[in-house]
């Protein structure tokens, strides 16, 4: 008789199999009650279509400079001349409050474009620097006229309370004239 109470013991029973399923179904139900109101939550067709855009480079001559918006955030575009790219290559690491190559800052191949989301990381001021009359600084890039941030012209800080050099945003080239931001 012993040894029939052993096996009874170790079978399993219904209360075991309630114990179990029990919350199981009441997980995924809670999961599936959940999933429309998160799923919602989502960005639209739309919103992902402007997550990306593509601009074409042609118009732009060495020594010009383009904005474009791209997710809200104007994106400085800059076709550089080979002296721009010469005295950025230049400049000694150690003499930068955020160290950073200039070919960190670009594309293999493509160099002589400098792609930059134009917020100054200090306080998300615009800096100056684009347009042919624009205060560029003191390092012949950007300027911030809210705090007096200085930027080369690679986008890097050189002087001023901005803690970070400008962000380079992800992008790729279709082509040599066209790229895709995003």
């Amino acid at each position: 008789m012993e040894g029939s109470l052993a096996s009874d013991a170790d079978e399993p029973t219904r209360r075991d199999f309630l114990t179990l399923a029990g919350p199981a179904f009441f997980a995924v139900g809670g999961a599936m009650t959940v999933w429309p109101f998160v799923h919602q939550m989502n960005p639209d067709a739309g919103a992902l279509a402007l997550a990306s855009v593509e601009v074409d480079l042609a118009p732009v001559e060495e020594g010009q400079a383009i904005t474009i918006m791209w997710r809200g955030k104007p994106v400085f575009i800059r076709h550089r001349t080979k002296k721009e790219i010469d005295e950025a290559r230049d400049v000694k690491l150690t003499n930068l409050p955020d160290p950073q190559s200039d070919t960190a800052r670009t594309k293999a191949g493509h160099e002589k474009w400098l792609v930059l989301v134009g917020i100054c990381t200090h306080l998300g001021c615009i800096p100056k620097g684009q347009s042919l009359g624009d205060v560029k600084g003191d390092y012949e890039g950007w300027f911030c006229p809210c705090h007096g941030s200085h930027y080369d012209n690679s986008g890097r800080i050189r002087k001023g309370p901005a803690p970070r050099n400008l962000e380079v945003p992800p992008y790729q080239f279709q082509s040599d004239t066209q790229i895709k931001i995003g």
